[in-house]
């Protein structure tokens, strides 16, 4: 899953994956529904945060 991204991600990486916008993205990193940090203006997720996202919302479907 996933093969053609590096291990951290970027925002916009992360909203191509999970085809979403970016105010959707800032909410769910805010409510640590996906964990990312932040490097200066810029936040970071990592490959697993977002794969463990996607487990959590399919398992429960």
């Amino acid at each position: 899953m996933l093969e053609g991204y590096n291990e951290i991600l970027s925002t916009d990486e992360v909203c191509e994956i999970l085809f979403i916008g970016k105010n959707t993205l800032y909410k769910l990193l805010k409510s640590e529904e996906i964990i990312g940090y932040r490097m200066g203006k810029n936040w970071k997720i990592t490959k697993q945060a977002v794969i463990n996202f996607i487990n959590k919302k399919t398992v429960g479907a």
